[in-house]
C-alpha cells in the first residue's frame, strides 16, 4: 500500500515537473520569459509567423492583425491578435500557445502577454491582444538551430468559467461593434542572458 501511495503521489507530480522542465528547456515549444530585452541586436534576419486556433466550444472568432513579421535576432516586435464573440451571450476565454520548430522554443522570449490571463467579451465585442516577443542572439550559437530562419508562433483559445464572466449570466446585447483594447500583461521571469555573437 505504501508503494503504491508513493507511485501515485509521483504520478501527480509528474505533470508539474514536465511543466518545469519543458519552460526551462524550451520543450514541446514551449517559450522563455523574460523581464528585459536584449541589449545586441545582431545582422540575422528571421521571419515569425502568427497562427490562431479556438476550441470549437468557444464561439469566437480569434485572427492575427498580420500573418508574418520580418526582424533580426535580438529585435523586439509587438504584433497583436484580434478576438470576437460571434455569441449572443458573454463568454470567457484562456489561451495556450506554443512555438515551431519546438526547438526554437528555448529562444524564443515574451516579454508581455496575454497568455494565460482569462478574457471576457460581451456579444460581438472585439478585444485586441498584443504580445511583445523576442528571439534570442544565443540562437545563432546552436548548431541544431541553423537552418531555422522561420517560426510559427501559435494560440489556441479555449472556454473557461462556462463560457461566462465569474459574476455574469447570458444576456442579449446590442454592443456588437465594440472593440476594445487590453494591455500588455508584462511576463515574470529571469532576465535573458546576453551571449556575444561573432
Amino acid at each position: 500500500m505504501a508503494v503504491s501511495g508513493l507511485m501515485l503521489g509521483f504520478a501527480f507530480a509528474m505533470v508539474p515537473l514536465f511543466k518545469i522542465v519543458c519552460v526551462k528547456l524550451g520543450l514541446d515549444g514551449t517559450t522563455q520569459r523574460a523581464t528585459v530585452a536584449p541589449t545586441e541586436i545582431t545582422n540575422i534576419p528571421i521571419t515569425v509567423r502568427f497562427d490562431s486556433n479556438v476550441d470549437k466550444q468557444l464561439p469566437w472568432q480569434f485572427v492575427p492583425d498580420q500573418k508574418s513579421v520580418d526582424l533580426k535576432l535580438g529585435e523586439t516586435a509587438t504584433v497583436f491578435y484580434k478576438a470576437t464573440n460571434t455569441s449572443d451571450h458573454p463568454t470567457s476565454g484562456t489561451a495556450s500557445f506554443n512555438v515551431t520548430p519546438e526547438k526554437i522554443g528555448q529562444y524564443f522570449n515574451k516579454l508581455a502577454c496575454f497568455c494565460f490571463t482569462e478574457q471576457t467579451l460581451k456579444p460581438g465585442e472585439s478585444m485586441e491582444m498584443g504580445v511583445t516577443f523576442f528571439v534570442d542572439p544565443a540562437m545563432v550559437k546552436d548548431k541544431l538551430t541553423d537552418e531555422v530562419r522561420t517560426i510559427t508562433l501559435s494560440y489556441t483559445f479555449f472556454p473557461s468559467q462556462g463560457f461566462f464572466p465569474k459574476d455574469g449570466q447570458p444576456t442579449a446585447s446590442n454592443n456588437a461593434d465594440t472593440t476594445t483594447q487590453i494591455k500588455l500583461t508584462p511576463v515574470s521571469g529571469p532576465a535573458p542572458v546576453n551571449t556575444p555573437v561573432n
